[in-house]
């Protein structure tokens, strides 16, 4: 479902069912993650404008935020910092946001913009699925953070 047509537009809900929104201007993206999450125990709705993610999760808080760092009006880390402020002030209630980043020098962004998890492209079910459940179920989902495990020192010869 798409809901592109604007603020206007809100979502509906199907109770029982969880509710994904995701926001790209790309095509190809939209379908990989309809193809991977839609289905009878969960509904993607799609926005194709970042500054359409507020008023959608406004009107109907979905259980998961899906954004593409490159959507061409207000990318990814712009509306997720949107979400994460409107949050803070109590405006709307905290979702989950995944981000789908072009490489992994953008995960300084997901952690700048706050968002709970992210994925590096290109995505594939398997891994968007593990994501997405991780971040339903109040965890997390990283990719391309360096082990944060301090190095030992090298044993001295002889």
């Amino acid at each position: 479902m798409d809901i592109s047509e604007g603020p206007s537009a809100p979502a509906t809900t199907v109770r029982g069912v969880p509710d994904v929104l995701v926001a790209t201007d790309a095509d190809w993206i939209a379908a990989e993650v309809d193809a991977a999450l839609a289905g009878p125990d969960q509904r993607v709705v799609r926005v194709r404008h970042g500054r359409d993610v507020r008023p959608a999760v406004a009107a109907s808080p979905p259980d998961l935020v899906v954004l593409d760092l490159q959507i061409g009006n207000m990318g990814g880390m712009a509306t997720c910092l949107d979400l994460r402020l409107e949050e803070g002030a109590g405006r709307i209630d905290r979702v989950p946001v995944l981000m789908l980043l072009d490489r992994s020098a953008d995960v300084f962004l997901a952690q700048r913009a706050e968002a709970d998890g992210w994925l590096i492209k290109p995505i594939d079910a398997f891994r968007l699925r593990r994501a997405a459940t991780a971040l339903m179920a109040d965890g997390t989902y990283v990719e391309g953070v360096p082990d944060k495990s301090p190095a030992l020192p090298a044993p001295r010869p002889g």
